[in-house]
C-alpha cells in the first residue's frame, strides 16, 4: 500500500509532491528537516493524501500525475479551499 501526499509550505509558496508507505513518519521527516529537499521550506501543512493498494509503478505513475502541471494546479485550489 502507498500513500501519495502534498504538502504545502505555511509561510512560502511551495508545495511538494512525495509516494510513501508510511505516511505519519515520512510528514514527520520533513516537519524535522531530516529532509534536504524540503528544509527551507518548514513548516508544512498536509493538504492532500490519497491511499493506493497498487504496485509501486501504479504509484509512481500517480505521483507523477500530482507533480505534473495540471495536478499541481488542482493542489493549489485544495490549498487555496483550505484556508
Amino acid at each position: 500500500m502507498f500513500y501519495i501526499y502534498a504538502l504545502s509550505s505555511i509561510h512560502r509558496n511551495y508545495i511538494y509532491v512525495g509516494m510513501t508507505t508510511n505516511l505519519e513518519k515520512r510528514v514527520e521527516r520533513h516537519q524535522s528537516g531530516r529532509e534536504k529537499t524540503t528544509r527551507a521550506y518548514r513548516p508544512f501543512e498536509l493538504i492532500f493524501s490519497e491511499v493506493l493498494d497498487v504496485e509501486r509503478s501504479e504509484a509512481r505513475k500517480r505521483e507523477k500525475y500530482w507533480k505534473s502541471g495540471i495536478g499541481k494546479e488542482k493542489l493549489r485550489q485544495i490549498r487555496t479551499e483550505k484556508k
